[in-house]
């Protein structure tokens, strides 16, 4: 494979994601299961494409991990943990949050292809902006991806956002494919996870400091 620059542009079709077919998700499900990435690309399928991403620099590195041990910390004796750079696959559909939470054990809530993991069993995702680029993905098209598999929470941390802010979805409409309830926090300012098994942890400063 060549060499990729700092995000390839997707596979991109011409129908709206209402008029796709099975056909289509069939043709690029198979395309994604065949891919063979250089070290350091990730590749998901988001509304009819396939769109192949760079791993993050730094500074979202540090936010990952600093969220990860926050969360594991926050979920301890739950019987839930934060997961990374895991498949969460949902009808022939395929994402790689940041970090997501689910059981401990993922045994517990596999896919059909043993690919990853089935998205019915995933109750919250986080995604880490990682430069402008970016910002339509994680801020619309899998927002809406998000919500049409139903997932309970999708949080956003965003330093491209003005200051920077955190954004806290639940309630997802999984046939509008849009979340009800938006909670929109900036930085300096804790903002809690409403529901679920993380229900009360707070990103705040902590967290997002630079």
């Amino acid at each position: 494979m060549t060499a990729l620059a700092e995000e390839v542009a997707p596979v991109v079709v011409d129908k709206p994601v209402s008029e796709q077919g099975s056909d289509l998700d069939e043709v690029l499900w198979q395309a994604w299961k065949a891919m063979d990435l250089p070290e350091g690309y990730r590749a998901e399928i988001i509304e009819g494409a396939i769109e192949v991403s760079p791993t993050g620099r730094r500074r979202h590195t540090v936010l990952v991990g600093r969220l990860r041990r926050a969360l594991d910390a926050h979920l301890a004796g739950s019987g839930y943990a934060a997961h990374h750079d895991g498949n969460v696959i949902h009808r022939q559909k395929a994402w790689i949050p940041d970090l997501f939470v689910a059981p401990l054990d993922l045994d517990e809530i596999p896919d059909e292809d043993g690919l990853g993991v089935d998205a019915d069993g995933v109750k919250m995702v986080v995604e880490v902006e990682r430069g402008h680029r970016n910002l339509q993905r994680d801020r619309v098209r899998k927002r809406r991806e998000y919500a049409r598999a139903g997932i309970p929470v999708y949080v956003t941390v965003d330093d491209f956002d003005d200051e920077g802010a955190v954004l806290v979805l639940t309630s997802p409409d999984r046939k509008k494919g849009k979340y009800a309830d938006e909670h929109r926090v900036p930085y300096g300012t804790d903002a809690v996870i409403p529901e679920g098994p993380a229900k009360g942890f707070a990103i705040g400063k902590a967290i997002v400091a630079s």
